[in-house]
């Protein structure tokens, strides 16, 4: 018979189904050995649970990483926003320079422009040097292909002897100051050009305002040019620029009548009083920037 020995063994051990070296625990009472079987199933149960779980969950993750990927391709594919500018920037999404940094300019100190107008518009300022050969310089001109032979001038204080019809009386009672005339011919058609001075702009409107179809400066002939539009029925024109009224007068050298049909006479006063505003406004522009760059 061997003797009987009390708490040999040492400390039980840990019993886990997963541990191959674990050992089952000792049941107590009239246990006869054999594993508790249910309780290995429950086990088992519950890990194969959180398996489950685990694998869903990332599945999930996996599916919208995907989905994230695929929007952004498409957006891509799609050249992007058109409201939203363009879609190449760079991979961090971040535009370079564009920290909180205000930018910064150098300060500029240029004047804005001056107005050729104002220059123009009051004997104050036009101070420039006048004259006809100033303004219509040259022996010649070229409008619209057409060139015109420049012939005599005429320059006076006396406005009211340059001028016919209602407008001696009109530039007298607005102040006109000086009256300057130059005849241009062309193909047996001439026109003479004149413009009246006053001190200032507002006079020259209300003069041109005032005047009408009897309006007309006196035409001026000799050095080349026959007389013309002297008792012939001629075509006027008459405008107003700044401190300047301007008015042409044009028909035939052989004194033929104008009539509507008679389009190249037409087109003859037209031109020379455009080219009588363009040199008006050289005038104030040669003024203005003079004043500039003082």
């Amino acid at each position: 018979m061997r003797p009987m020995s009390y708490g040999q063994g040492g400390p039980q051990s840990q019993w886990d189904p997963w541990k191959p070296q674990s050992q089952q625990p000792w049941s107590s009472g009239a246990d006869d050995g054999s594993p508790d079987w249910a309780a290995l199933a429950e086990a088992s149960e519950t890990r194969n649970k959180r398996r489950r779980l685990l694998f869903i969950a990332g599945g999930g993750l996996a599916t919208v990483a995907i989905g994230t990927a695929v929007a952004m391709a498409v957006v891509s594919a799609n050249g992007g926003d058109p409201q939203a500018g363009p879609s190449n920037l760079p991979a961090s999404a971040s535009i370079p320079g564009s920290g909180g940094a205000t930018p910064s300019f150098a300060p500029t100190s240029a004047p804005p422009p001056l107005d050729p107008e104002d220059f123009i518009s009051s004997a104050k300022k036009d101070t420039a040097p006048l004259s006809a050969d100033g303004l219509f310089p040259g022996k010649q001109l070229t409008m619209s292909g057409t060139v015109y032979k420049k012939g005599p001038t005429a320059d006076t204080r006396s406005c009211a002897t340059a001028a016919g019809g209602t407008l001696p009386k009109i530039l007298t009672a607005n102040g006109c100051t000086r009256l300057m005339r130059t005849t241009y011919s062309n193909g047996g058609i001439a026109v003479t050009v004149g413009v009246a001075v006053f001190d200032t702009a507002a006079q020259a409107t209300k003069a041109k305002a005032q005047t009408n179809d009897q309006s007309i400066v006196r035409s001026l002939f000799g050095k080349g040019v026959k007389p013309f539009c002297d008792g012939a029925f001629c075509r006027s024109t008459r405008n107003a620029y700044g401190r300047y009224a301007y008015f042409t007068i044009s028909g035939f050298t052989s004194g033929k009548d104008v009539t509507t049909k008679d389009t190249k006479v037409f087109r003859t006063g037209n031109d020379l009083a455009q080219f009588t505003a363009n040199q008006i406004h050289r005038r104030g522009q040669a003024q203005a920037s003079a004043a500039a760059n003082r």
